[in-house]
């Protein structure tokens, strides 16, 4: 089972947009080094929306390469393969799964809005059509759909769909899924600022937007949550809360993106309709770096 932190990877770009391989090498080897648990390529914060399927899958499977060519260590690569299509979905999965991931996550169809029933046979269907371990991944705030937890119940039947990612940051929710779903998937906190207390309460990690400004210290606090060392793993918490929350002061990944830039590990580069970090909260942003001890 993947567990701990799992780093919700950012995607390097140039000024002019294009992808920045080079960084992109360079940012897998920081997690590596820095001992994060997975890397999550393509996912909401590494711009899938605004990336083509060419270089969607060109990513993917760049991420595995470097992994696998780093000589510290092999982690665990999920690539971000979710779409609002089926059949696209499908289509990302098999990219992924011939790339040699681990895991593939997939977000809910986003804008079209389907039924409970939906979301179960789009699923069911992704599943029975690419034999890889699957992540179901729910974020309404982004999606404006919302998968129910007995919707999650009847799809942890389905073999290769081995986690969820629970991003709607009700822990009280959150906890009711894990009661429900036993051991037969995991569940993994897609919230920050939540994540130690779902872990505490049986979460089998977090896939994280911190760990990319943070990754030792994110890691750090997952290794410690899931061994139960409550209080030493909610203060870490407590010290990256400014981090947390000033990541988010725009829509993710500008302010992730522009934090990577102010350390020197990434270009400027960002994608329209995304826009670089405004002005006024470059302060906030640069203060939570210096809290946490990053900056």
């Amino acid at each position: 089972m993947i567990s701990g932190s799992l780093v919700a990877l950012a995607t390097p770009m140039n000024p002019d947009g294009t992808l920045d391989w080079e960084r992109l090498d360079g940012l897998v080897d920081f997690h590596i080094k820095n001992g994060t648990d997975a890397i999550v390529a393509v996912g909401t914060t590494g711009e899938s929306a605004t990336l083509n399927p060419d270089e969607h899958c060109a990513v993917i499977r760049r991420v595995v390469e470097r992994v696998k060519a780093n000589a510290e260590g092999k982690i665990a690569v999920i690539a971000g393969t979710g779409a609002n299509s089926t059949t696209e979905a499908i289509d990302l999965t098999k990219e992924a799964s011939k790339a040699g991931v681990d895991a593939c996550l997939l977000v809910t169809p986003y804008y079209n809005k389907p039924t409970q029933e939906g979301l179960y046979l789009h699923y069911k269907t992704i599943a029975e059509a690419v034999n890889v371990d699957q992540i179901l991944y729910n974020v309404p705030g982004r999606t404006a759909v919302d998968m129910l937890n007995e919707t999650v119940v009847r799809l942890a039947d389905i073999p290769n769909i081995i986690g969820v990612k629970d991003a709607t940051g009700g822990l009280a929710r959150g906890k009711a899924l894990i009661e429900l779903v036993g051991d037969r998937i995991a569940v993994y906190s897609g919230d920050d600022a939540t994540a130690v207390e779902l872990m505490l309460m049986g979460a089998k990690g977090n896939i994280s937007v911190t760990a990319n400004v943070a990754p030792k210290d994110m890691a750090d606090l997952c290794r410690l949550a899931l061994a139960g060392e409550a209080e030493q793993a909610r203060a870490i918490s407590e010290r990256l809360m400014p981090l947390n929350e000033n990541l988010f002061v725009e829509a993710n990944p500008i302010p992730v993106k522009w934090a990577l830039q102010q350390m020197g590990l990434i270009q400027e580069g960002i994608r329209l309709p995304l826009t670089p970090l405004s002005a006024p909260f470059h302060n906030d942003v640069l203060s939570a770096l210096k809290s946490a001890g990053v900056q």
